[in-house]
């Protein structure tokens, strides 16, 4: 359980990360309402989450999927370039990702 609400969390991490760049400093209302209830939410599950699930590990893997999904995102709508290099280090930040999860 804490594992599925921390990986829920990491997701809603990129969710607000992403809000945040679209808010335009705060100046548009709906992305920073998406900012606030994400950052809210994924802080919740993150708290949760660190009952269960050592802090150094529950921190590197929430910021591992939510660093992840972010860059992923701005490649998808285009803010950001694809490279070879980038996405074998998105990639590589998955693996790590996986290990800790695997030596967990």
């Amino acid at each position: 359980m804490a594992w599925a609400v921390l990986v829920l969390s990491g997701v809603l991490e990129a969710v607000w990360a992403t809000a945040l760049g679209a808010s335009n400093g705060f100046r548009k209302a709906v992305p920073t309402i998406v900012f606030v209830a994400g950052m809210a939410l994924s802080m919740i599950g993150l708290a949760f989450a660190m009952t269960a699930i050592p802090v150094g590990t529950a921190y590197a893997v929430w910021v591992g999927i939510g660093a992840s999904l972010t860059v992923v995102v701005a490649i998808l709508r285009r803010q950001e370039a694809a490279s070879v290099a980038r996405v074998a280090l998105v990639l590589g930040l998955v693996a790590c990702v996986v290990g800790l999860k695997v030596v967990s």
